[in-house]
Formats: C-alpha cells, structure tokens, sequence
C-alpha cells in the first residue's frame, strides 16, 4: 500500500488556532491561543509537514499572520505550506522570508492567473501549489465565498499544461464536517493528471479514511478538526509514520 502523508492543518484568525465548518467565519471553534505548542506537538508526533491557513489573510487579501509562520518555522523544523490571502509578489516574499517551504494559491489562480503563472516561473513547481478547491465539482475562491462555473478537471488542466505538479484540493462541502472524504474527485483528479502530487483536505474522520485514501494512492492528505476534536490522535498518526520504517 501507498504510505500517504499526512499533513495537519493550522487555520490561524487572530494568531489563535481556529477550525471553521465548511468555510464559514460565523461558525469558528478556537482550539487553542499558541499555534507554536500545536506545532510542537505536531512535531513531537514524527509528522514532518504543516498546512498552514492565514484566515484573517484570506479575508483581507493580503497576508496577515505572518508572524505565525515565522515563529513556527524558527521554532520547529516542520516542511510548512503557506496559504490564504497570498496576492501580490510582496505577500509570496514575506512568506517566504518568515520560513514558508511553498505556498498556496486558489483565488488568485481563478482571478489573476497570469499573476499565478509569473510565481510558477520565478519560484517553480516545488514551491508553487495550486489550491483547487470544489463544491460539487466546480471551483470556489474566496475563502469559498464565491462559487466559479469551472470544473476542477479543466481548472487543473490549464495549470498543469504551465508546469504545475502540486495540488491541494479540498471539498467545501465536506470541510469540518467529519463526513468522510471526496475519494470519487481525488480519483477523477489523479486519472487525468498521473504526474500531479494531489493532496486531500477535507472531511477526514478516522484513521480508517486516511487508509482508504492510501489505498486509492494519494500521495498525501491535511486533517484539522479531526485532530482537534480527537476523532484521529497524534498516536495514531505516529504509530502509521514509524510502520515500516
């Protein structure tokens, strides 16, 4: 079987770390006031990966909670991936500069994809991903506010003819629900791009979906609330790492 990575995600609003429920601001549930000590714990656990959502970011469209990023990157030796509210080259170099492996980017491939493309050229396909996120099958931006008429499939594809070899995408519907994963899009996805590292988010419940998700060959998956809410511990997760090694 396929050993998936399994990447935790810290959401950050007010430098605090936040779950929302399917991307709604109104429905915010505050795990913890240090998003360092999660880290830290993250760690502690042999993971090696970090998500990493600037969610006041993504609302104010510029980055926000930079100085997360930098002390979680000084202070742990996690990989982290950078997203939310990255718009301008100014926002990609702070997030670089305080410690970012690579960063996310949806809304603004959507909008301004020329933008996009210019970072995919000047940073290349280990630093760039691309934030493909849906709601039944279609693109959504904006910290999901907005729904797009573009199938995740032909989204993915004009990026992918450009370079492109990193995907993140999560279902809206199932994000923060505990619901199970979207295993039917993330086959679709890795059928039509073989070459794409696709990474799951969203709907993670249990060890037995991050099996499955192994099971079907994707390369990697980001869990939050599953975390926090203790449906997956950080046992686990350490226990599936060190299997065999």
């Amino acid at each position: 079987m396929n050993k998936i990575e399994i990447i935790p995600a810290i959401d950050i609003i007010e430098g605090k770390c936040v779950r929302l429920s399917q991307g709604d601001y109104a429905r915010k549930t505050v795990y913890n006031e240090n998003p360092l000590e999660v880290a830290r714990m993250f760690e502690g656990a042999g993971i090696h990966r970090l998500h990493l959502v600037d969610l006041d970011g993504a609302k104010a469209k510029h980055i926000v909670n930079y100085k997360v990023l930098e002390q979680i990157a000084s202070k742990t030796s996690l990989v982290i991936d950078f997203g939310g509210g990255l718009k301008s080259d100014k926002d990609l170099e702070i997030a670089f500069n305080s410690g970012a492996a690579m960063v996310t980017g949806g809304s603004i491939a959507v909008k301004e994809p020329e933008v996009f493309l210019q970072w995919l050229k000047q940073y290349g396909s280990e630093k760039i991903i691309l934030g493909a996120d849906a709601k039944d099958g279609k693109i959504a931006v904006s910290g999901w506010q907005e729904s797009t008429e573009l199938s995740v499939i032909d989204f993915i594809s004009t990026f992918h003819e450009k370079g492109i070899r990193k995907v993140i995408s999560t279902d809206i519907s199932r994000d923060g629900m505990l619901s199970g994963p979207a295993f039917d899009l993330y086959a679709e996805i890795m059928e039509n791009f073989p070459d794409v590292e696709i990474v799951a988010s969203g709907g993670i419940a249990s060890m037995d979906d991050i099996f499955k998700l192994a099971e079907a060959n994707v390369p990697g998956v980001i869990t939050g609330k599953a975390i926090y809410e203790g449906k997956l511990s950080l046992q686990e997760i350490e226990k599936y790492n060190l299997e065999g090694k």
